[in-house]
């Protein structure tokens, strides 16, 4: 069961200088996006964090998007956030994406060196996705921006 949100995330959220994220969203589920969207770059923009946002089709995409951004762009950013709403349907097919996308984020994480923030809503109905963008389960888009601050900070301290 889903947690009231992580509460403890909030604190300790680091002062980073000079950080870059760039925010992998799907066209999908558009009012849910926009909110998860809304949520990571109001904290980006609170903590001075420059950003770009890419737009994808689909959660199916997103890995082929981050995997591409990273091996092929002039600035590589110190996080990638993905942001996506898949809803339950009547078919198989929610298990198949959710599956892919979530193992896609798994091995992006194992292949190249900046953290993908998994911010992707898996959820069996529009509601329960409402309650992860400031409802009852917290504010989802949020809480990826800062678990991408904090391993940001992580992967710093490592180099």
């Amino acid at each position: 069961m889903a947690t009231k949100g992580n509460i403890e995330l909030n604190k300790g959220i680091p002062v980073l200088k000079d950080a870059f994220v760039v925010i992998v969203k799907t066209e999908w589920n558009k009012p849910i996006i926009s909110q998860l969207e809304k949520g990571a770059i109001r904290i980006l923009k609170e903590n001075g964090i420059q950003y770009k946002v890419i737009t994808v089709p689909g959660a199916f995409e997103i890995p082929f998007a981050v995997k591409n951004h990273y091996a092929y762009c002039s600035t590589v950013p110190d996080a990638y956030i993905t942001l996506g709403t898949i809803i339950q349907g009547d078919t198989p097919h929610f298990d198949y994406v959710c599956k892919a996308v979530t193992d896609g984020v798994l091995q992006l994480n194992l292949s190249i060196d900046v953290p993908v923030i998994f911010g992707v809503l898996t959820v069996l109905n529009e509601q329960q996705a409402k309650e992860r963008i400031g409802g009852i389960h917290g504010h989802k888009g949020e809480e990826a921006a800062i678990t991408a601050l904090k391993m940001i900070k992580l992967n710093r301290s490592f180099k």
